[in-house]
Parts: C-alpha cells; sequence; structure tokens
C-alpha cells in the first residue's frame, strides 16, 4: 500500500515540524516577557525624556547647542530597525515596505542616507540607490548598550558635523501581542514645544548653566531614543515570532488531523474490498 505508506511519512514529517514550531514557540515565549518586561519599565523614562528636551532647549535657546539647530532637510539620515532571522510573520516585510515609501517621498527633496540594524535590513537595502552609511547585522538581539551608544554618536556627530539635516528612526513599536505598530519618528533636531506647552512656562534660573545642562541631557537624550526603539522593536520581534509559531503549530496540527482522516479512508476501503473478496470467494465456493 505506498499511498498509506506516504501518507504515514507525511503524517510523521508534519508531526516533527509541530515539534520545532513548538520548541521555538516557548523560546520566543521566554525572549518575550524579558523584552516586554524591559519596554515596560523604561517607558515612563523614554516618552518623559523628550518633553523634558523641548521644554529645556526652549527656555535655553535653540542656538546654544548645535544639536538643537533647526535645518531645512537637504539632506537626512534615516535609521532602519529590523530583525536578523524571519520566522516572524510580515514582521520585516511590512516594516521594509513602509521604510521604502517614506524614503520614496522623501528621496524628491533630499538626499538620504541609511543607517541600518539587522541582516533584513541590510539585505533589503543592498542594492537600493541610498547609500548605506552605517550597518550593523548578525546577533544584534546581542548589542550591548555600549554598541547601541555608538549608534547613537554617529548619528549625533553627523548631525553635529552638518553631514545631515534630520535623523529619522524607522522601527517596529510594541503594542500588542497581536500586531506591532511600524512608527516614523524624527530623532534629530528636538522638536519645538507645542504653545499650549509653553504658554505658562518662565525662564528657570540655570544651576549649572545651560550650556552645561544641555550639553549632558542632549547626547543622554539621542542615547536613550536609539534604546528605546530597538528595545520596542526587540518585543515586537519576538511578540511576532511568538504567534507566528503559535499559528504554524495549529496549522500543522489540523494537517495531522485531515492527513490522518484520509489515512483511515483509505485503510477502511482496503478492508472492505478485501471482505468484499473473501465473501465473493466464499459463495463461489458454496455453489
Amino acid at each position: 500500500m505506498p499511498a498509506l505508506i506516504d501518507l504515514r511519512r507525511r503524517i510523521k514529517s508534519v508531526s516533527n515540524t509541530r515539534q520545532i514550531t513548538q520548541a521555538m514557540k516557548t523560546v520566543s515565549t521566554a525572549k518575550f516577557k524579558k523584552a516586554q518586561r524591559s519596554v515596560i519599565e523604561g517607558r515612563p523614562y523614554w516618552h518623559n525624556l523628550p518633553l523634558l528636551l523641548e521644554r529645556t532647549a526652549f527656555w535655553a535657546g535653540r542656538q546654544i547647542s548645535p544639536l538643537l539647530e533647526q535645518r531645512a532637510e537637504i539632506r537626512l539620515d534615516a535609521l532602519v530597525i529590523t530583525s536578523d532571522k524571519g520566522l516572524c510573520g510580515a514582521f520585516n516585510s511590512n516594516l521594509l515596505a513602509r521604510a521604502g515609501e517614506f524614503l520614496e517621498t522623501k528621496a524628491g527633496q533630499a538626499e538620504i542616507g541609511l543607517s541600518l540594524v539587522g541582516k533584513k535590513a541590510v539585505h533589503f537595502f543592498r542594492k537600493s540607490r541610498f547609500p548605506v552609511l552605517y550597518a550593523y547585522a548578525g546577533k544584534i538581539d546581542r548589542l550591548s548598550v555600549v554598541e547601541l551608544k555608538e549608534i547613537a554618536r554617529h548619528l549625533m556627530r553627523r548631525y553635529v558635523f552638518a553631514q545631515t539635516d534630520a535623523v529619522y528612526v524607522i522601527y517596529n513599536e510594541f503594542k500588542s501581542i497581536l500586531a506591532p505598530r511600524m512608527t516614523v519618528t524624527k530623532v534629530l533636531p528636538v522638536p519645538e514645544p507645542e504653545e499650549e506647552q509653553t504658554s505658562d512656562l518662565s525662564a528657570p534660573t540655570w544651576e549649572p548653566e545651560a550650556e552645561r545642562i544641555l550639553g549632558t541631557l542632549l547626547p543622554l537624550y539621542v542615547e536613550t531614543q536609539v534604546a528605546h526603539v530597538f528595545f520596542e522593536s526587540m518585543a515586537a520581534e519576538q511578540a511576532a515570532r511568538m504567534m507566528a509559531m503559535e499559528n504554524a503549530a495549529r496549522n500543522a496540527e489540523e494537517l495531522i488531523g485531515d492527513l490522518t482522516l484520509v489515512m483511515n479512508k483509505i485503510r477502511q476501503a482496503s478492508i472492505t474490498k478485501e471482505l468484499l473478496e473473501i465473501m465473493t470467494a466464499v459463495e463461489a465456493l458454496s455453489k
């Protein structure tokens, strides 16, 4: 019965695949919980620091630091953060499509330079018309704080030396387990505060002087924002992989059930055929 043998082999193969996807889901769940905890704990600091910098820059004056200088966007840098690995659904493809749309929109107005984190981003933009100025691929889940600071300093150096007029970050923000939110945000220069936020603000008494305060806060702001988007992307990636592996395991379970049903039907048909042959032979002998 070659059909039965083929079905048994296929069922065994799908069962092995199900075991792999279940194991990968377990690993992704553990990594997701760790990444989610880091994101939730850091969000109050990450989200409030830009507001503090906006108000501080308003009080001190934007001429006090080159990182606050507002310029026409003739040149801009884009930091794109993806994952190194696949098996996480549309996590990378949707983000890269969104990044491509954004860059094409800006390409008619400005020269674009790319800073890439993740193998998927590096491979996607390898043959694009936009120059890659910085790339980090391979084991990005082990990126240290020092390496993240180096990425931030690279962006700050380009802005301070007027090699770029704006810095954007394109990444997947973790919003829920079901789906991340593709986000494009400007890191440099620090945006102007809204009018309602400055209407009741009076200039503070600086201690120490404003130059020293902003000289410390501005680099810290850029470094923390780069760390922020990286950890958000990591949490979103693990959530996407966890859901993808859960769906794969569920589909494998359904396929095993369908194949088992087909195999049982074939076996039943074979048994019925043999019984009919036996009964026909018995009737023939009795006559």
